[in-house]
C-alpha cells in the first residue's frame, strides 16, 4: 500500500480514494485571471471530490516579461501581479470543513518553455520595501530569462539547477475578505512554499460554501526564503486532485507528503509565523496523534523541522513539521 493510500486525504476523505472525472482547465476555459482571493469572482468549474483538474497557469507576470530588456518596472501595473485560475467550486465542501490538495504533476508549458527570474525595486528580502523603509537607493532591476524542462533548471553555463517544482499560491477563499493574491494568510495564499509539490497534499481550511478554489503562481525552482522576491517563474500544466473532509476544522493550512505532516503559519515578523506554524502543530499532535501537550512541546524542540517558504511577501510563511516516525501509535 503506498503512502497516499494511507494518507489523511484518501482515508478520510468523501471519495476514499476513487477517481472520477477529469477536468481541462486551460487558459481559453480560464478567460479571466485573478488577482484577489476572495467570495466575489465566479466560479469557472464545479468539481466532485476525487476529481482531478489539469490547470494551465501563467506565470507571475502574466507573461508580461517577454525578454530581459522587459523590466517589471515599466511592463508591469502593480499590484496585478501572481494571476490565479480559479475559482474552481467542490460539491460537499462547506465551512468547517477541510479541503484536501493533492498535486499530481507539474510541467513546464509552451512549445520553448522558459522561467523568469528577476529583481525588482522595493521588493525582496534585502533590499528597502514600504514595509521596510530604508533611505537608500533601490538595488539595481534586472531579469533573467532561464531555459528549462523537466529535467533541469539551466541558470547558466556553469550552473543547471534541479527541477523541483511548487505551487507557489493556493487557498480557499475567505469568508468575507478579498486578498490581494500576494498575500498569504489563514486562508493559505502567497506561501511560496516549496514542499507544495508533486507529491504533496495540501489541507485547506473551507470558509464559503463550496470552497472556492484558487491555485497559480507555479515555480520551476526555488530556495527557502525566495530571497530576491522572485523563483524561477514560469507557466506550468499542473494536475491537482481535491477532496473534502467533513468536519475537520482547521485555523491554517497543513501539508502532507510521503515523509512528514506540517503546519504552515504567515505572518509578520517572521517568528510569528513560526510560533504560528509550530502552535498549530503542537495542537495537531495533541488532538489526534496521542501526545500530551508538553511532552509534544518538549519533542519538537529536538525533531521539528522548519521550511521557509517566503521571507519577502506582505506576510512571511513558515512550515513547521515533523517526520512521520515519529507519529507511533
Amino acid at each position: 500500500m503506498s503512502w497516499l493510500d494511507q494518507s489523511i486525504m484518501r482515508t478520510r476523505g468523501l471519495a476514499q480514494g476513487r477517481s472520477a472525472e477529469t477536468h481541462a482547465l486551460t487558459e481559453a476555459k480560464q478567460g479571466k485571471f485573478h488577482y484577489t482571493i476572495g467570495p466575489y469572482s465566479d466560479p469557472v468549474l464545479q468539481v466532485r471530490p476525487g476529481d482531478r483538474v489539469v490547470v494551465d497557469t501563467r506565470d507571475a507576470f502574466e507573461g508580461a516579461v517577454k525578454t530581459e530588456q522587459d523590466l517589471p518596472s515599466r511592463v508591469l501595473r502593480m499590484p496585478f501581479v501572481n494571476p490565479q485560475n480559479g475559482p474552481i467550486l467542490v460539491e460537499g465542501a462547506d465551512k468547517g470543513d477541510v479541503l484536501a490538495v493533492y498535486i499530481e504533476s507539474m510541467a513546464p508549458r509552451g512549445p520553448n518553455p522558459r522561467g523568469t527570474c528577476a529583481m525588482i525595486p522595493q521588493f525582496g528580502a534585502l533590499s528597502g520595501t514600504s514595509l521596510t523603509a530604508l533611505l537608500a537607493d533601490s538595488l539595481p532591476e534586472i531579469v533573467r530569462k532561464i531555459d528549462l524542462d523537466e529535467d533541469g533548471v539551466y541558470w547558466s553555463r556553469r550552473v543547471t539547477l534541479p527541477y523541483r517544482p511548487h505551487i507557489g499560491t493556493l487557498s480557499c477563499s475567505p469568508e468575507i475578505d478579498s486578498i490581494n493574491t500576494l498575500t498569504p494568510d489563514a486562508h493559505g495564499g502567497n506561501m511560496d512554499l516549496p514542499d507544495m509539490g508533486p507529491g504533496s497534499i495540501t489541507y485547506l481550511p473551507v470558509r464559503t460554501p463550496g470552497a472556492r478554489l484558487f491555485i497559480g503562481d507555479a515555480h520551476a525552482c526555488q530556495g527557502d526564503g525566495e530571497v530576491c522576491g522572485t523563483a524561477v517563474e514560469y507557466p506550468s500544466t499542473t494536475t491537482i486532485q481535491v477532496d473534502v473532509i467533513k468536519g475537520w476544522n482547521l485555523e491554517w493550512p497543513r501539508l502532507e507528503n510521503e515523509n512528514r505532516i506540517m503546519c504552515i503559519g504567515s505572518a509578520r515578523p517572521l517568528e510569528d509565523a513560526t510560533r504560528i506554524a509550530y502552535k498549530e502543530l503542537v495542537l495537531w499532535l495533541e488532538a489526534e496523534y496521542g501526545y500530551e501537550r508538553w511532552d509534544a512541546y518538549m519533542m519538537l524542540s529536538q525533531c521539528g523541522l522548519v521550511r521557509l517558504g517566503n521571507f519577502v511577501d506582505p506576510k512571511y510563511t513558515v512550515g513547521a513539521g515533523i517526520e512521520k516516525k515519529y507519529l507511533v501509535p
